[in-house]
């Protein structure tokens, strides 16, 4: 019997799971879009006594959510994790973190009627428009943009507490595969629509983002919902951009991502099926 571990971008939260665990699926529902930031949320199972919390139960943020789903976030980087609690009798968490290869690898993509438009399926995985029959629990309705339409894209958090519009135009749009942002959105990968520092105008809750700047990192930071550890848009003046996490629009930006980067650094459990370029590690333009 394997155990695999996980922690947050920060280190804060960390916990470990004893295998085989079971159920690793791909959901597209716009929640959980919304809370990782990504084109879709990777999640695995295993029973309650297979579980343990290693450290950091003071740090982690929970939204309570319907259906009797909690979602937990790190409070300090705003990582998507997990506190255990068990749901539908198994404890769920996200595969992002993994230190370790879980050994199992997805069994299907989930809820995809609630597909970004600028996200393309293109493995031969099973597909469900919403729960597998046998899970038994009825899905719950799209969620729908809370703010008037701009003519722009909008964005927002999944409490509702920050809004943006990107006014800019796209100038490029990245999967990053590194391990640093898979532990950031707890995601199988990051998609992010670069635009211009003054392209994102933010029209609620700007005074809720915190932003965490990894230690020794040249560029890479989180900027997150305190309310609910949404990804949000980051502004880098410096460098001249600003950075959107494209799982929190509302809208079709029309950009479609254009390129994998730092695929040598590819989660064990994913494989890139479609044809856009890859890069293993980061892009010439960026």
């Amino acid at each position: 019997m394997s155990t695999v571990h996980a922690s947050c971008l920060c280190g804060a939260v960390a916990w470990e799971a004893d295998g085989p665990l079971e159920f690793m699926s791909h959901c597209h529902c716009g929640r959980c879009r919304k809370a990782h930031g990504a084109a879709f949320a990777t999640y695995v199972m295993c029973p309650p006594e297979a579980f343990r919390l290693v450290r950091g139960a003071d740090a982690i943020g929970r939204v309570e959510a319907a259906s009797g789903l909690t979602r937990a976030f790190c409070t300090r980087c705003g990582s998507v994790v997990t506190d255990g609690r068990p749901w539908q009798g198994l404890v769920g968490f996200p595969a992002g973190p993994l230190d370790d290869d879980p050994g199992v690898r997805p069994l299907a993509h989930i809820f995809v009627a609630s597909k970004a438009p600028w996200d393309t399926i293109a493995d031969d995985l099973p597909r469900f428009v919403a729960f597998p029959g046998s899970v038994g629990v009825a899905p719950l309705a799209d969620l729908a943009p809370r703010d008037p339409d701009t003519g722009r894209p909008r964005g927002s958090c999944l409490c509702g507490d920050v809004a943006y519009v990107v006014e800019g135009l796209p100038l490029r749009v990245y999967n990053c595969h590194c391990g640093r942002c898979r532990k950031a959105r707890g995601a199988a990968f990051a998609t992010n629509l670069f635009t211009s520092a003054d392209g994102v105008r933010f029209t609620r809750g700007e005074d809720r983002i915190a932003l965490f700047r990894l230690p020794g990192a040249q560029f890479f930071a989180q900027a997150f919902c305190r309310g609910c550890g949404s990804p949000m848009p980051r502004i880098e003046p410096a460098r001249g951009l600003a950075i959107v996490p494209m799982g929190g629009l509302d809208d079709d930006p029309g950009a479609r991502p254009d390129r994998h980067i730092f695929t040598a650094s590819k989660a064990p459990w994913y494989e890139i099926a479609d044809d856009l370029p890859q890069y293993a590690e980061r892009a010439p333009t960026l």
